[in-house]
Parts: C-alpha cells; sequence; structure tokens
C-alpha cells in the first residue's frame, strides 16, 4: 500500500463498523429487502438532514439525475429538445443523464478560481430554447447559487442540483446543497462523502408532484402494484445501502469537518509557487472537500508533480482527464470551444483527502509538494 492512499475505504469504513455489521444483520433478519421500513427511514433522515420535505431513494447516481429530470418532462415541465445548461467540467454522468431523456446539454464553462459553473457566463449561452440549468457542486464546493438563482428566476428557467459531491456542503445561512431548485441528485457511491457499500442515490426536492413522480418513474412507471401508468424503469434503493447509509448519516458533519481541517491545512501550508491552490470561502463551513483539486501551470508540470509524489508513496488522481465535449460518446455533439475545461483536464491533479487522514499524513503530503 502506499505511504499515503488517495483514498482507503477499509479505513473510511472502520470506525462505523459495528454500526454497519448491526444494519446488514437487522436487513437480513427481517426478510424484507427492497422498499421497506430501512428506506423509508433513510428517505426521512436524509431529507431532514438537508432541509427538504421530500426524498426518494434510486438505485444510483446516474438514475437520479435522469429520474428527476424525466419527471419534470412528464409532468409537461421540460420538452424533448429543450436546453439544459451544464458546466463543460463535469464528471461525464451529468450530460449523459441529460442526454438520456432527449434533453440537449449546452456546456457553460467554470470559473477558473473555484471550478464550479461560472454565473457570469450563462448569459452567453441562453438562448430561446434553454429551459433549465443543472448545476454541478463539483468536489464538494457549492456554487454561487445567489447569482445562480437570481438568472434562473430572472430568465423563468428550472434550476436542478447535481450533488453528488456535495453532501453537508451548507451556505453561511444554512441552507444545503440539494435544496436551491426544483430538485436535486445524489450519489451514495462508495467514495462519497456518504458513501455506500455499493451503488445507492437519492433525488431530494419540496414539491410532492415530482417525488411522487420519481417514485413511480424508478418502480417501473407504477404507483400501484401492476398498474404501470409510465414507461418507467428499475431504479429503487434497496433496504441494504438504505439501512448501512442510516448507520453512517450521523457521523457525517463531523466527517465534513476533519475535510475541511485538512483543506485549511492544504491551502495555508502549501507554498510552491508551481501550485495554483482553489480559493477558499469567506467562510469554512460552507464546502466539503469530496476531493481536494490543484493545479499546476502546465500538463508536463501537473505529469512531472504526480509522478514526483508517486515515487514518494503518495497517490493522486486526475477528476477529470477528458472533459465531456472531447469524449468519443459526444464527438458530434458540442461545436463550440471550451479553452478552461480543456485547461484544467491538462493540469489539475487530485491529491489525498480523507476525513480518516493522520495529521502526519497530511503533512507528509504538503512536505512532498513544497519540496518539488
Amino acid at each position: 500500500m502506499a505511504k499515503v492512499p488517495f483514498l482507503d475505504l477499509k479505513s473510511l469504513n472502520a470506525p462505523y463498523m459495528d454500526a454497519l455489521k448491526s444494519a446488514a444483520c437487522s436487513v437480513v433478519e427481517s426478510g424484507w429487502y427492497i422498499r421497506g421500513r430501512y428506506g423509508e427511514q433513510f428517505e426521512r433522515a436524509f431529507a431532514e438532514y438537508c432541509g427538504v420535505k421530500y426524498a426518494v431513494g434510486v438505485g444510483n447516481g446516474l438514475d437520479a439525475l435522469s429520474l428527476m429530470l424525466r419527471a419534470s418532462m412528464e409532468m409537461g415541465r421540460l420538452s424533448v429538445g429543450d436546453e439544459i445548461l451544464v458546466p463543460s467540467n463535469t464528471f461525464i454522468a451529468t450530460v449523459l443523464a441529460i442526454s438520456a431523456v432527449g434533453l440537449k446539454p449546452v456546456l457553460v464553462e467554470p470559473a477558473e478560481n473555484s471550478y464550479d459553473i461560472d454565473p457570469k457566463r450563462l448569459k452567453d449561452v441562453c438562448g430561446a430554447r434553454t429551459r433549465a440549468i443543472l448545476v454541478v457542486h463539483l468536489y464538494g464546493r457549492l456554487c454561487a447559487m445567489d447569482e445562480i438563482c437570481e438568472f434562473a428566476d430572472a430568465h423563468n428557467l428550472l434550476l436542478f442540483e447535481d450533488c453528488a459531491q456535495a453532501h453537508g456542503a451548507r451556505l453561511s445561512d444554512g441552507r444545503s446543497a440539494g435544496t436551491f431548485g426544483s430538485a436535486a441528485a445524489f450519489s451514495f457511491y462508495p467514495t462519497k462523502n456518504l458513501g455506500a457499500l455499493g451503488d445507492a442515490g437519492i433525488v431530494l426536492t419540496n414539491d410532492a408532484d415530482i417525488a411522487n413522480m420519481v417514485r413511480a418513474l424508478g418502480n417501473y412507471g407504477s404507483e400501484r402494484k401492476y398498474v404501470n401508468k409510465f414507461k418507467g424503469v428499475n431504479s429503487r434503493l434497496d433496504e441494504m445501502q438504505a439501512a448501512l447509509l442510516l448507520a453512517k448519516l450521523p457521523y457525517l458533519d463531523a466527517s465534513n469537518e476533519r475535510r475541511r481541517e485538512i483543506a485549511t491545512r492544504y491551502c495555508s501550508e502549501i507554498k510552491n509557487a508551481k501550485v495554483i491552490l482553489p480559493e477558499m470561502p469567506a467562510t469554512p463551513s460552507e464546502h466539503v472537500y469530496h476531493v481536494f483539486v490543484i493545479r499546476l501551470k502546465s500538463e508536463e508540470s501537473r505529469n512531472e508533480l504526480q509522478k514526483f509524489l508517486s515515487a514518494r508513496g503518495i497517490e493522486t488522481l486526475i477528476h477529470y482527464p477528458i472533459p465531456p465535449h472531447e469524449q468519443e460518446a459526444y464527438a458530434h455533439e458540442f461545436s463550440g470551444e471550451y479553452p478552461i475545461a480543456e485547461s484544467m483536464a491538462k493540469t489539475i491533479l487530485s491529491i489525498p483527502m480523507s476525513p480518516v487522514m493522520t495529521d502526519d499524513e497530511v503533512s507528509e503530503v504538503i512536505g512532498a509538494i513544497n519540496e518539488f
């Protein structure tokens, strides 16, 4: 194993082992494994944690994204071919969800100091067919939601959130990721700040109609057994994952606080002119640092640093090396130019970030980067 692993899931889950074992045994002993009491309890608990009225568990984060959009289509709020503004540097899942339901993704460049969608660029791509904005709180950094909400209201656009990396992120006034728009999608992939032990996702909303539609669409399009009102899919949060998530949820805030402590150390103690650090928020409690991303001034320098750190036993990753518009799947989809997303893909590097990192491991990473 590396001297400082990028993320050690076994160590990450070790503090909750007794609670996880108890939860798993309870599910097995219950004899009920799909849409039972643990799913209902977790939906209520996570909705309350985030500050919304409704939560609907689904199979994974991609399903959460596509089902919240499709629900709006079934309700007549969106139509096939409508344009959805989405950041150009997001993970491909955000764009795939838009395409999957027959909507058209329109890419918006990010702000270089935050990596999030740049609200000042929304007006440049908002057109006659634009119907919604799908923001992504990338790397656990909340977007500039006041500006984005103001723009959406002024242009009569729906607002959706991809919160796959932002569990527990909150503005200084207490507003949480997942509460700003019509609906929000979360992933509980094992590496997330709140991670299941398999695939899992959820849709949050304050709109009862959206919640009911998502639940029906994820259950074969059925509101009542054997009566299929819609052409739905099978996407349901199973009881095992729900119980495991329910066991881990009480520890999320403390886990996020440890991430912030590490991020604060990185930003204050990494002192290397070759390295561009992310902008720290005025209120440290806002972001949850799903990953901690630095930038170098060139692709060559990024690659050299990655090799340098690897030689010292420090694992790193790149989130993400190929932007959506350069993926083969979208070879003929986008005609615009996206130099910021392309530059970021060539120069970003994710360094170790985990709530179970020791102070010595954090110091090891800082010292190695400063030595580079």
